[in-house]
């Protein structure tokens, strides 16, 4: 019997052509990989360094699963069909320096296991998260102000939150050459933030980009803490979400934190519905 093949890529056209196929069959578990393939492939500017992709093919000899980085990010993992697959990954990656993995949770702790058992070192759970898929806007209650897109002019505001919002949600701090090319690529289009506002005072943040073959995904939503509780976010993830239906997108996804049973509410409460769960890891050195 032929073994589990793992192909590396160095171009990601060559690796969307490989793994699209297999990724699409489940849109929304796998809206963050498409979603970064598809920056990549249009974007490749956005990113710092050399991506790693990756494909894990079966006896037969069709994807089974796959996995794609963009430094200093974590590894995305796909849904794995085989166990053995996942092994065989991590067995390939062995040597590579990765911080973590965020993916479904059984092929994340299958990973995590056998790349412990390989190289030494403990893994530890970052984050227990939940996929979120929307086809249909529900209007949350009213709130005072507005929404508009961000333009230029709000460069500092939309670094800022990014900033706020990686340390809080993410427990994660943005290098300042980071932080600059994803603006820099905001700009050039790659993704949009809107921003609600209040007496022309912006409150809260919501962007939208990763695009998908059918749809896009939402994120990050932003409040800072002296504006919450005012539906603000709400209002606005809404109005987002609405604008990507209307622009001919089927769906919209989002990820939440299922240690924030507040958000899952709010966002269930406009339209959002769950798909499946996913998890992110660390790798101790």
């Amino acid at each position: 019997m032929v073994a589990m093949q793992v192909s590396r890529y160095a171009a990601p056209d060559a690796f969307a052509a490989a793994v699209e196929p297999f990724l699409a069959a489940r849109e929304a578990e796998h809206n963050l990989m498409l979603g970064i393939l598809s920056n990549l492939v249009h974007d490749l500017a956005s990113y710092d360094g050399v991506p790693l992709l990756a494909s894990v093919s079966g006896p037969a000899g069709g994807v089974v699963g796959a996995a794609i980085r963009t430094p200093p990010h974590n590894l995305v993992i796909s849904e794995f069909d085989d166990p053995d697959a996942v092994v065989r990954l991590a067995a390939e990656l062995a040597l590579e320096p990765l911080p973590g993995a965020v993916g479904p949770p059984a092929a994340v702790r299958d990973f995590s296991d056998a790349r412990s058992a390989g190289r030494g070192g403990p893994w530890r759970v970052v984050r227990e998260e939940r996929i979120y898929r929307l086809t249909e806007v529900r209007t949350p209650r009213p709130a005072e102000g507005a929404a508009r897109l961000a333009e230029a002019s709000d460069r500092a505001t939309v670094g800022s939150w990014l900033v706020d919002f990686e340390r809080e949600a993410l427990d994660e701090h943005v290098e300042a050459g980071l932080l600059a090319r994803a603006l820099d690529a905001w700009q050039r289009g790659a993704r949009r933030f809107w921003l609600w506002e209040v007496d022309g005072r912006p409150v809260s943040m919501v962007g939208a980009g990763g695009r998908t073959p059918n749809g896009v995904r939402i994120g990050p939503v932003y409040t800072p803490p002296a504006q919450r509780g005012r539906g603000f976010a709400s209002r606005l993830t809404a109005f987002v979400s609405q604008a990507m239906l209307d622009e001919g997108r089927t769906y919209c996804f989002l990820y939440t934190d299922l240690g924030n049973p507040t958000a899952n509410r709010i966002y269930q409460g406009i339209g959002y519905e769950p798909v499946t769960d996913a998890l992110m890891v660390s790798f101790e050195s």
